[in-house]
């Protein structure tokens, strides 16, 4: 067929940067890396190509893709992640209250480490 140049399917185009498990946590596509560490990353103002040195088993076109993941669905995202460090600051807290003597010491070995460094 002269001059015929096809036609390319929308879904071979459409990359998809990132997954939702079951559980509900957002993963980097194919990797074990989440999503939420990506986006602290950017928060943080760390470069596309500093996040790849951070996360060697992502590619750039993966970071890419994640942070306009990220952008495309914020609310979505920052609602998402607003609610794991709630849960992390209660199991925190869970644990602090059932071992105090352990908390303690750590916070004694933390102060003693500053002395040491001044």
């Amino acid at each position: 067929m002269p001059g015929f140049l096809g036609v390319i399917k929308s879904d071979t185009l459409n990359n998809q940067y990132v997954t939702k498990l079951e559980n509900g946590a957002y993963r980097v596509a194919g990797t074990r890396v989440s999503l939420d560490s990506v986006v602290y990353a950017y928060w943080r103002g760390e470069s596309p190509e500093g996040i790849v040195d951070s996360f060697p088993t992502l590619t750039l076109e993966q970071v890419y893709g994640a942070i306009a993941f990220y952008l495309g669905h914020q609310a979505e995202i920052d609602s998402y992640i607003e609610e794991g460090d709630a849960e992390f600051e209660k199991l925190r807290q869970q644990a602090r209250q059932a071992n105090p003597l352990l908390y303690k010491k750590l916070e004694e070995a933390r102060r003693e480490m500053h002395a040491e460094h001044l």
